[in-house]
């Protein structure tokens, strides 16, 4: 069995705290480690170390960090396959979706290599009588990432890319649910050259949290999991004097008007309905069909798919998807569907049954599909994360683009049509963060930013992108003058550049 501690200042630590967690391995139902989980004092051996690290990196040229994470990007890349391994394990999905992940981080430092560029200030010649204006971007010092399971390396990579290279010395608590490869991604850090002291990993659950959202020292704090854990982090680190933006929740719904290609729209929703059992923040998770005809053709092709669906173990490469995470959130979705048919939504296909041969333990379910889901029911209301998709009918556009404003959520929304009218129309009255133009998971690349609206994000600076090295930065303005000889006495007014 594998055990996890800490990653500290340039080295592995065993837990001390005596507590420890089981790391499942999905595919099998088997315990595949023990992570350790930290306590109040090993938080803070990890500041403390970051704190010693950090002023002798933001000392280091933006040029010179950005080549340090050239060389993390190299190292990933010979090491991919094995960290898919290792996430695919531990997390349940894919092998190919494990890479995808990966990639998906690795494209966040990739952006952020560009540090040399995106930390530039502003200067302004003679903006008064001799006088020059100009701003930098300066690191915040210790920085924090709190990451979800459901993606162990991109989440992690988000926070961590643009913090480094900002100047910022990193502590990631990952999900104890999947701790292998943020610990792979500390070691390749140090490989890489970055200094000890500026990636720490701690491994643990909520003691570790509140120490870090209650720590003077540690200055922002990027969250990405469900709303109500969003809520109490932002809540309790903003009280603290932290800068803080969290990502929480979403219902992701995907609008098929009339017109638009149904062949295409259907296999939309199969990939991002069901890909990774539906773990995502950015899974449709909602089908509305516009009119009773599109509703009807629309089941009449996507029941089949989803009776259809191959699942595996993350081992099989032919699966479409593999295990939920762990037992617990297995019965978790399960008691969704059946909360579903007890509110009287239509079970067309039913995954409760499914069992894989030869793996009878591992964390499986097979597609479901509700039909003639109500706005009320709380299988629409609430997120299952889980390889269950709901079928709202809309008797028109207007009725589908309500549904989607009224929702509590607002992280992804897609809209499947061939009239650009339609599609500018909804795209610009849509109360949601990111928006798909028949593009089922509308996540932005790199160089934009990532984040959603309403109760699925909180903070005023979204994931990567620019916002990225806003959030990680403080803008210092300098005022400027080299007197010329010339004498002047004590002015009593408020200074203006006349």
């Amino acid at each position: 069995m594998i055990d996890y501690g800490h990653f500290i200042g340039g080295k592995h630590h065993a837990g001390a705290s005596g507590r420890y967690g089981d790391v499942f391995q999905p595919l099998d139902g088997t315990v595949r480690a023990r992570v350790a989980l930290a306590n109040a004092k090993e938080v803070q051996t990890a500041v403390d170390s970051a704190k010693a690290a950090q002023p002798g990196w933001a000392a280091t040229n933006p040029q010179r960090r950005a080549r340090v994470l050239m060389k993390f990007l190299r190292l990933v890349e010979q090491h991919n396959d094995e960290m898919a391994d290792i996430l695919a394990r531990e997390h349940g999905k894919t092998i190919a979706d494990a890479k995808g992940d990966i990639l998906r981080g690795v494209e966040v430092v990739e952006f952020s290599i560009g540090a040399p560029h995106l930390l530039k200030g502003e200067f302004t010649d003679g903006a008064g009588p001799g006088i020059d204006l100009y701003s930098m971007r300066q690191p915040l010092g210790v920085v924090a990432g709190i990451t979800p399971f459901n993606f162990p390396a991109m989440i992690p990579l988000w926070k961590a890319g643009p913090a480094i290279a900002c100047g910022n010395a990193f502590i990631l608590k990952p999900s104890e649910r999947a701790p292998g490869v943020p610990m792979k991604l500390a070691e390749l850090f140090l490989e890489a050259g970055l200094p000890a002291g500026i990636f720490n990993v701690v491994n643990g659950d909520k003691e570790a949290v509140d120490s870090i959202l209650d720590h003077q020292d540690i200055k922002a704090i990027g969250f990405v999991g469900s709303t109500p854990i969003a809520k109490y982090i932002y809540s309790r680190g903003t009280a603290s004097g932290k800068r803080v933006h969290c990502f929480g929740g979403a219902k992701n719904h995907l609008v098929v008007m009339p017109d638009a290609d149904m062949d295409q729209a259907v296999n939309a929703l199969m990939g991002a309905g069901y890909g990774s059992a539906g773990e995502r923040c950015m899974a449709i998770s909602v089908a509305v069909p516009v009119g009773e005809g599109t509703a009807n053709e629309l089941m009449k092709r996507l029941v089949p798919k989803v009776e259809q669906l191959k699942i595996g173990p993350s081992t099989d490469s032919t699966a479409d998807y593999g295990p939920l995470v762990t037992r617990a959130h297995l019965d978790k979705v399960l008691s969704y569907v059946d909360l579903g048919v007890k509110e009287g939504a239509k079970l067309t296909v039913d995954g409760r049954g499914f069992k894989m041969q030869g793996y009878e333990k591992g964390f499986y379910l097979g597609g479901c599909l509700f039909d003639h889901v109500k706005p009320e029911m709380r299988i629409y209301k609430e997120e299952i994360f889980g390889p269950v998709l709901s079928v709202v009918r809309a008797g028109k556009y207007e009725e589908a683009l309500q549904l989607c404003n009224d929702h509590e959520f607002g992280n992804g929304v897609s809209i499947f049509t061939r009239d650009g009218d339609a599609a500018r129309d909804f795209a610009s009255k849509v109360q949601v963060g990111m928006v798909g133009i028949n593009v089922p998971i509308p996540v932005p690349l790199a160089y934009y930013t990532f984040g959603g609206w309403k109760a699925s994000g909180f903070g005023d600076l979204n994931q990567h992108g620019p916002d990225a090295f806003r959030f990680y930065t403080k803008t210092k303005t300098v005022t400027s003058r080299w007197p010329s000889g010339v004498k002047e006495g004590a002015s009593f007014v408020i200074p203006t550049m006349a």
